[in-house]
């Protein structure tokens, strides 16, 4: 017997009992990006391989040890995407989007990172992100956190996001900060985790983010970044903060809060929950101003964030008590000589009459009793039932499934104006 193939590690299909949550999510994401004037661009999954050395950075984990890349027949070297922004940018500047004017632009779709696969982290992961691209202000860094407040809402998961924020400065303010912290955690190099003491040579930034007891420890002593933020960038920070004060985001500053990938400057933020354990990030963002010139295009301010949908998900269904798990609003049911005929016909003229309604049909045979049963699993509100009786005089009865009120019983075509009165209310 030949052996079942099995979807690769860290790979998982999303099955019909969870694809209710995913639309429900994806809606309001969407709707809530186009609320506030960004407007969709889709992306190829499959990039050139420069593109993500040259804006992630080649000394990053993602493009050193996380990036699914090969060479295709034409020796080319390509990549599945690890993240939105780069791609989004790379679109952005060849079909001329930027071209003297602004962009607000929102993606969603799979990427793909090779790590070890845990709860709310996979190989293929999906991500929605927004981008703004070409407004320098602080001010549209606080809208795109508002946005990401107004859609906390929406989920209901509010109460359980917290905001951090910092300013990472711009590149010489890093640069200076950088030698020092350098130079101050060499002192305590022996200290320092395994993966703190590898970053220390190539990503110095990052040992920032390290959650060693120990290496949290000498942290507590190390030299602080806003010490080293030149005029522009604190000004830009202290605006950002009185913007968010004025709008009644409560938020926390946290010196310790950067970001993993190369291309940040200035104001970076994250949502961050604990009640998903340790991976506790919702969602990241920040601004990125040297990333469209680093991929070939003018000087041009940005700023995004991105989040990823798995773990997301994962936190509505921890916290909310939304159910999305209803197959129809309307199921026909029924037996008898000339019943499949009959219930299909029905089902039509529902549809006809009450566009988007979720209408099932049961099929297979069965009594009646199985058939409620199937019918309240199903999640419908009302069961219209065609037996012998109702099939010959061309009536139909109403059953409500969710409260207990007496059948009616009328012609097909009061039915359609009755149910479209009850699923207006």
């Amino acid at each position: 017997m030949n052996e079942s193939i099995k979807a690769i590690r860290g790979m998982n299909d999303i099955l019909p009992t969870m694809t209710g949550w995913w639309q429900r999510v994806e809606d309001i994401l969407r709707d809530t990006a186009m609320a506030y004037g960004y407007e969709e661009i889709r992306l190829p999954v499959v990039e050139m391989t420069p593109l993500y050395a040259r804006a992630i950075g080649e000394v990053t984990d993602i493009v050193e040890k996380e990036m699914y890349s090969f060479a295709d027949r034409g020796g080319e070297s390509l990549t599945l995407r690890p993240e939105g922004t780069a791609g989004c940018v790379r679109a952005a500047l060849e079909h001329g989007l930027l071209h003297n004017q602004s962009a607000k632009l929102y993606y969603s779709g799979p990427m793909f990172r090779y790590e070890r696969p845990q709860k709310g982290r996979y190989r293929q992961f999906h991500q929605f992100g927004m981008e703004s691209l070409g407004l320098s202000g602080p001010d549209i860094d606080a809208e795109l956190i508002l946005v990401c407040a107004r859609l906390w809402q929406a989920l209901g998961i509010a109460d359980h996001v917290h905001l951090e924020i910092n300013s990472l400065g711009d590149a010489d303010a890093r640069v200076s900060y950088r030698q020092a912290l350098v130079n101050y955690l060499n002192i305590h190099r022996s200290v320092l985790d395994e993966d703190s003491q590898r970053r220390l040579d190539s990503n110095p930034l990052r040992v920032l983010d390290s959650k060693h007891p120990a290496t949290q420890e000498v942290l507590n002593n190390a030299p602080i970044l806003a010490d080293y933020l030149d005029e522009a960038a604190a000004e830009h920070f202290a605006t950002l903060r009185a913007l968010l004060d004025k709008a009644g985001v409560v938020y926390r500053v946290n010196p310790r809060l950067v970001r993993g990938l190369d291309y940040y400057n200035r104001a970076v933020f994250e949502w961050v929950t604990t009640a998903l354990g340790a991976q506790g990030t919702v969602c990241a963002g920040g601004r990125y101003d040297g990333l469209v010139a680093q991929l070939g295009g003018s000087p041009t301010p940005a700023v995004g964030m991105a989040m990823g949908m798995e773990r997301l998900i994962l936190l509505c269904q921890e916290v909310t008590e939304a159910q999305v798990s209803r197959q129809a609003d309307v199921m026909v049911l029924g037996q008898g000589e000339g019943y499949s005929g009959a219930a299909l016909v029905l089902a039509e003229k529902i549809r006809d009459g009450l566009t988007g309604l979720r209408v099932l049909v049961h099929m297979g045979g069965g009594g009646f009793k199985s058939q409620f049963r199937r019918a309240d699993r199903s999640g419908a509100r009302f069961a219209l039932i065609l037996g012998e009786d109702e099939m010959a005089t061309g009536r139909v009865t109403i059953k409500w499934l969710r409260e207990e009120r007496d059948q009616e019983v009328m012609s097909q075509e009061e039915a359609v104006v009755w149910l479209r009165a009850h699923f207006a209310l």
